[in-house]
């Protein structure tokens, strides 16, 4: 197992992993809005742009992509384990890079959690600074939590 940078040739890749990761696990807390939107929003365009910046990387299990995480400054975004890989540690594996990262500019992380996502960034000692809400489509609503950590 080793969590590398992201490479170009690997935007498809990753871009599958995480729509493939919204698709299946998402409709089991949210609406189809509310899906689709995290669909548009990790789009190709959007995680080409983070690859190019160089804030991109990849979990690679087996010789297989199977996780991938981002971070902006000390804002970590865009963490996602295949849903066949997960609860084996490699969320936690991929989050304690993104941490080492990000306490190369601050002693604090942050990140909007999606609610599948809260009780792991609360077991990993993130705390909910204040809760969000964001209209999507169709006047569906999407909420979500900004949650913060000491690094």
């Amino acid at each position: 197992m080793e969590y590398i940078q992201a490479k170009e040739e690997q935007i498809e890749k990753i871009v599958e992993l995480v729509s493939d990761t919204i698709k299946i696990i998402y409709p089991k807390y949210y609406p189809k809005e509310v899906v689709d939107f995290f669909c548009e929003l990790h789009c190709y365009k959007n995680i080409a742009e983070d690859i190019n910046k160089g804030n991109v990387g990849v979990l690679i299990v087996d010789n297989d992509i199977v996780g991938t995480g981002c971070y902006k400054g000390n804002h970590i975004t865009r963490v996602y384990v295949s849903p066949e890989y997960q609860g084996k540690g490699y969320g936690s594996y991929i989050m304690e890079c993104l941490e080492k990262e990000v306490a190369l500019c601050s002693d604090v992380a942050y990140l909007d959690a999606s609610l599948p996502a809260c009780q792991f960034y609360e077991k990993r000692g993130y705390k909910t600074k204040k809760h969000e809400s964001n209209e999507v489509n169709n006047g569906i609503v999407l909420v979500y939590e900004i949650m913060e950590k000491q690094i």
